[in-house]
């Protein structure tokens, strides 16, 4: 993450935008949502299909989360995972998916078996919601969550429920979006309310630190960051939304 060259200048300004890390696009509106496009490679084609592509899943704040056959366009399966309101879903393989709920937990669940969740970790304070969820698309045993107005960040190895691996307490304010890295297992992109985005190495996590972890990239932008999207083609640009702009950022 670096800085981003002058636009006004003159001569050389064509080869100093190429070479630019920082890409700024200014909306006339307030930006709420972005995601990159992504180029299909004969290879990823085949991952797809091996990850089921028509099945989508989506969450609801009448506690339920609902996956759906994209070609049949009909709803596959209906349950209700949590006590209160669905906040996020993320997908952790073939027919397994995680939510977080307004109930404060993270639960599992395996479409092999509708009947039962699996609960992954629950909220040391009661009813304290759990608004985003992560899943590492390199090491399915890890998965990430934001804790409602809170700056830290829950990471959660699924083989030791209820505990989290580490948690990450370097925002100076709410976390809002989580991103992981989707060419390696131990890197995770988090934005929040103080404008920053964080870049964290979490290969020495199972290892105790003395004062917790740091990042190891760190970006300040013009206002509270709301979206976050790591590249899955480009795996070296980060983008981020805040206000009326949007950024892409090399890392």
């Amino acid at each position: 993450m670096g800085a981003s060259s002058d636009p006004n200048q003159d001569g050389n300004s064509d080869e100093q935008q190429r070479r630019s890390e920082i890409y700024t696009y200014e909306a006339p509106w307030h930006v709420y949502a972005m995601n990159w496009s992504r180029v299909l490679r004969a290879s990823d084609v085949v991952r797809l299909e091996r990850g089921e592509p028509k099945r989508i899943g989506t969450s609801s704040i009448d506690s339920t989360c609902t996956i759906w056959d994209i070609e049949r366009e009909t709803v596959d399966t209906q349950l209700i995972a949590h006590d209160k309101e669905v906040y996020d879903i993320a997908w952790g393989g073939v027919g397994v998916f995680a939510s977080v709920s307004a109930d404060g937990s993270v639960r599992v669940f395996d479409l092999r078996d509708k009947e039962h969740s699996t609960i992954i970790y629950e909220s040391s304070e009661p009813d304290t919601p759990l608004v985003r969820l992560g899943w590492n698309k390199q090491d399915p045993r890890y998965m990430a969550t934001i804790i409602m107005d809170s700056a830290k960040v829950v990471v959660l190895d699924i083989r030791f429920p209820t505990l989290p691996v580490v948690e990450l307490q370097r925002h100076q304010a709410s976390v809002n979006a989580i991103a992981w890295a989707p060419h390696s297992s131990c890197h995770i992109c988090t934005a929040g309310d103080d404008s920053q985005a964080l870049i964290w190495d979490l290969s020495s996590m199972g290892q105790p630190i003395e004062g917790g972890l740091d990042p190891i990239l760190a970006y300040t932008a013009g206002a509270e960051i709301e979206q976050l999207q790591w590249s899955s083609s480009q795996p070296d640009w980060v983008a981020i939304a805040f206000s009326t702009k949007l950024q892409i950022l090399r890392v």
